[in-house]
């Protein structure tokens, strides 16, 4: 009997690979470029929005997000249904499907092997392992039931033991997971649906991993596409994964927008992925990217805020690019982009009153409305909190306590003894020692003209300004690392709940997303108590609380909420822009051309 239904098993998987590969054209290949090289393709290591572009098309987690409603609302993607959440928000029933296999791969012996709720046991404790260095660690510390201790054995061993039970994370059977939490998370079922829950096998691991367990060059997944090529910071291939289930392009529901009809038109019913490759380049530059896709070489265009004068007049194409059938895809990114300080920066650092001055005059005097107007060409909405205006937690009634006010910056200067002493035009600190801000930037041309605003707005009160030079990956090793005193950059949500954007500021996740590298228990506490709140106005007063906290010791010089523009080529189907994964390539169609 064991024998026959091994047998029925390998036939079944046969049958679905055969199903799968057949729904691929191969022949089809979507053109893509990213803007900054990828960091590599493990779920649970990599940080940044564009590997995670690629891993979202490797790997799968439980849910995902309806394709066409707006607003977004999850849909189970490898599990059969949504969540059963009971004990006031604290335990999460999860059902895996059936069915679901990992990509071949040498890992599993040249066999079929099934997804199981334990493979998301597995990846959601590679989360856990401080070798591995996971952003997404605070998801779950200090709440996940029995992780305290396992937590503090791996701490001191530097890594964890895989074997030891969590009694909060466990495959109650082969296809049952479940998550139990001390007190009530009631965000984390959108955090299902993210990349970085993405199921891992363990044999990948163990044969792949690296000296920090990450295995980020042979990713293998459930999903869409597998890796064929990559060449290190210059080009990504993804090839359609022959196991990939069956997985038809959807229907729009009632839930989508008007035009969502046209998008689906001859692509409902088809079996996913469309095309067959996807064929991704490094192009750091703006201008050669829109060359690109002006020559029909890019299938899509991310309109960067620099190029918008040359694509958009407002919120519209160009007319030479509308007449030529182009589409522009274009929202209010739930996104925020800032400029940090290093709060353990000996110079622009520290919680003394001087230290605090220092900052706050700097964040006054730069001008954010010109960053708007020139730097974005209008692009952006000037932000007066963390929280971006499409996600649940924003507060339209919030007024900061300060803004771009360079008379307030140099009046705050002078009284804290930021005076310049020599006459050369800018100040020295409060000692007579010299006091220069060291901005990083990367070597291109969006970066130069940052650099000028910024030059132009210290030099308006009298601070020196320079500018370290280097690619973007190596500033944000930099950063982790608290080697850079002052970075700019932005954090974009894949979830619509915008409560952890305060968790860039929590002090556990200094090394991770913390970069201003804040120590304060205040806004721990206030982070603390807000995990356990539903959205609503006691969570948003405690989020009020913390905006107060973030102007009075101005760890961030907040900037702008930035529009997303994507402009599509006539012969690319199928695309529908997602506020929170932006790009999911197995749904998109290269018509001929």
């Amino acid at each position: 009997m064991r024998m026959r239904l091994r047998i029925l098993a390998v036939l079944l998987f046969a049958g679905m690979v055969a199903t799968a590969a057949a729904a691929a054209d191969m022949a089809k290949t979507l053109h893509v470029a990213f803007p900054i090289a990828e960091n590599g393709f493990d779920p649970q290591a990599v940080y940044d929005n564009y590997s995670f572009d690629v891993c979202r098309a490797i790997f799968e987690p439980l849910y995902a997000y309806d394709y066409f409603a707006r607003p977004v609302r999850l849909v189970p993607n490898t599990a059969e249904s949504l969540p059963v959440v009971t004990d006031g928000g604290r335990t999460y029933t999860i059902k895996v499907k059936r069915g679901i296999f990992f990509a071949a791969d040498a890992a599993f012996k040249g066999k079929p092997r099934e997804l199981t709720a334990e493979d998301y046991v597995y990846t959601i404790k590679r989360i856990i392992d401080p070798k591995i260095h996971s952003y997404w660690l605070y998801l779950l510390e200090k709440n996940l039931v029995g992780l305290d201790d396992v937590l503090a054995r791996a701490r001191a061993a530097g890594t964890l033991d895989y074997d030891a039970p969590i009694e909060g994370l466990r495959a109650i059977d082969r296809y049952t997971l479940q998550i139990r939490f001390n007190h009530p998370d009631y965000a984390f079922a959108w955090w299902l649906a993210t990349g970085q829950f993405g199921a891992v096998a363990r044999e990948v691991v163990d044969m792949y991993k690296d000296g920090s367990n990450r295995v980020m060059e042979n990713p293998v997944g459930t999903g869409p596409y597998v890796l064929k090529q990559w060449i290190r910071g210059q080009r990504i291939v993804l090839e359609a994964n022959p196991t990939f289930r069956e997985f038809p392009y959807p229907a729009p529901g009632p839930d989508g927008e008007p035009g969502d009809a046209a998008i689906a038109k001859g692509l409902i019913g088809k079996q996913l992925p469309i095309a067959g490759t996807v064929d991704i380049r490094i192009v750091e530059e703006a201008q050669p990217r829109l060359l690109s896709f002006n020559s029909g070489a890019l299938d899509y265009f991310e309109v960067p805020a620099t190029l918008a004068e040359n694509v958009l007049v407002g919120a519209n194409l160009k007319p030479e690019f509308a007449k030529r059938n182009l589409v522009l895809h274009r929202q209010v990114s739930p996104s925020i982009s800032f400029f940090y300080f290093n709060l353990e920066n000996p110079l622009v650092g520290g919680y003394a009153p001087e230290k605090l001055a220092l900052r706050r005059a700097v964040s006054m005097g730069y001008d954010r409305n010109a960053r708007i107007r020139q730097f974005l060409n209008g692009q952006a909405i000037p932000a007066t909190q963390p929280v971006p205006p499409p996600l649940y937690g924003y507060d339209p009634k919030y007024v900061p306590k300060y803004g771009y006010d360079p008379v307030a910056a140099r009046a705050l200067l002078d009284r804290f003894g930021y005076k310049d002493r020599d006459g050369d035009g800018y100040r020295e600190l409060p000692d007579g020692k010299p006091l220069t801000l060291v901005v990083g930037s990367t070597p291109d041309a969006a970066s130069r003209v940052s650099d000028e605003l910024w030059k132009r707005s210290m030099d308006a009160i009298g601070v020196r300004v320079t500018f370290l030079k280097n690619k973007w990956p190596e500033l944000n090793k930099m950063s982790e690392a608290g080697q850079l005193m002052l970075w700019g950059f932005g954090w974009i949500s894949s979830i619509p709940d915008g409560r952890d954007y305060y968790s860039y500021f929590y002090s556990r996740n200094i090394g991770t997303s913390n970069d201003a590298r804040m120590r304060l228990p205040e806004m721990d506490a206030l982070f603390e108590q807000a995990l356990a709140l539903p959205d609503g106005p006691p969570r948003t007063a405690l989020f009020d609380r913390m905006n107060n906290l973030i102007f009075d010791y101005a760890p961030w010089i907040l900037t702008d909420y930035p529009y997303t523009n994507v402009v599509t080529q006539p012969w690319l189907k199928g695309y529908k822009l997602n506020p929170y994964t932006t790009h999911q390539w197995w749904f998109y169609d290269v018509a001929a051309h």
